[in-house]
């Protein structure tokens, strides 16, 4: 995962435009707000990336945690966000000291494919320790075997259409197949998972997982899975 850490922490190219950036936040901190079932809920953004629209899902619930690996974003989210008082920074190495059964929701979002599977599981331990037994986990943006880059140009150029940026887009993607995201995509590969895989996976860390109706953002070809303690 280190590779992509230090791509995310420099100035990349993985939005075409300001509006898309601005519109792919956007659209996921709803999807967010939308599994939080409390005002009183804590809720945990696990590498969130930018989160340029987390002060709504701060609005939402009691307490939103932001964990990011990469130290140059991380630097940006805690100057972002240091007026809101219901919005704490943290590493990834931070979440290993938070309290048992602390958190309501936690939400990771396309991370998964820059992770090894052996990276995921020490992930989804932490996440079982510190999920409360009411709590959910869910998985968001997972790629499948089956499902190759051309759905993602599809799902990219969907959206662009329907929200007004196609003309970038299309620029954005020519610029991205000439990119290092490209170079280190074809490097390293992206880790990509069956539905009955990811199951068996977080089945194996202790919690009970269920693929979701519809996946987290705007591509519809990825997964969204909701995992809990069993019952």
């Amino acid at each position: 995962m280190d590779d992509w850490i230090d791509y995310y922490d420099s100035t990349h190219t993985i939005y075409v435009s300001k509006r898309h950036r601005d519109l792919h936040f956007d659209e996921i901190a709803r999807d967010i707000i939308g599994y939080i079932s409390s005002p009183d809920a804590v809720v945990l953004d696990y590498a969130c990336g930018e989160a340029l629209s987390a002060s709504r899902v701060a609005d939402a619930c009691a307490m939103l945690y932001l964990a990011e690996p990469a130290p140059g974003v991380r630097g940006r989210l805690i100057a972002r966000f240091a007026p809101n008082t219901k919005i704490r920074v943290r590493s990834l190495d931070d979440l290993r000291k938070m309290a048992d059964d602390s958190v309501d929701l936690v939400v990771m979002n396309s991370v998964a494919q820059y992770m090894t599977p052996n990276e995921l599981d020490s992930a989804f331990d932490v996440i079982h320790r510190i999920l409360k037994p009411s709590g959910r986990f869910v998985l968001g943006d997972i790629l499948r075997p089956e499902v190759g880059m051309a759905k993602d140009v599809l799902a990219l150029l969907r959206f662009a259409a329907r929200h007004g940026f196609l003309r970038d887009a299309l620029i954005g993607l020519v610029s991205t197949a000439l990119s290092d995201y490209r170079q280190l995509r074809n490097k390293i590969g992206l880790q990509r998972y069956r539905e009955d895989e990811m199951i068996a996976k977080l089945t194996a860390a202790g919690l009970s997982a269920t693929r979701a109706p519809r996946n987290i953002g705007h591509n519809p070809w990825r997964m969204t899975f909701v995992a809990r303690h069993p019952i």
